[in-house]
């Protein structure tokens, strides 16, 4: 399944900015970062449970992290604008 992770983390002091790293790069392991704090993950049961845990452990009380569940054939309910070229998660994750 497509899984869209984003997150808002609370940068003001060194602890923040720590735990952006950390949830940022956690989430690199799991999937493809589209924006800033946007990441496309396709995802299996247990990897979305898993994902979801180590993210909501890192985070604080003044972060945010959002998990929008896009499903199988997400792809034809993702459009894409602009600069960036279209990333198609379940292409890629077929071809590992």
């Amino acid at each position: 399944m497509l899984v869209l992770v984003t997150y808002d983390v609370n940068t003001e002091t060194a602890a923040g900015r720590k735990r952006l790293r950390k949830i940022a790069k956690e989430c690199v392991n799991y999937g493809q970062r589209v924006q800033f704090s946007v990441f496309e993950c396709n995802l299996d049961a247990a990897q979305y449970r898993y994902l979801k845990g180590v993210l909501c452990e890192l985070m604080d009380e003044e972060d945010s992290i959002r998990f929008y569940n896009l499903g199988n054939n997400a792809n034809t309910r993702i459009e894409q604008f602009g600069k960036k070229k279209s990333y198609n998660a379940e292409q890629d994750f077929l071809s590992m």
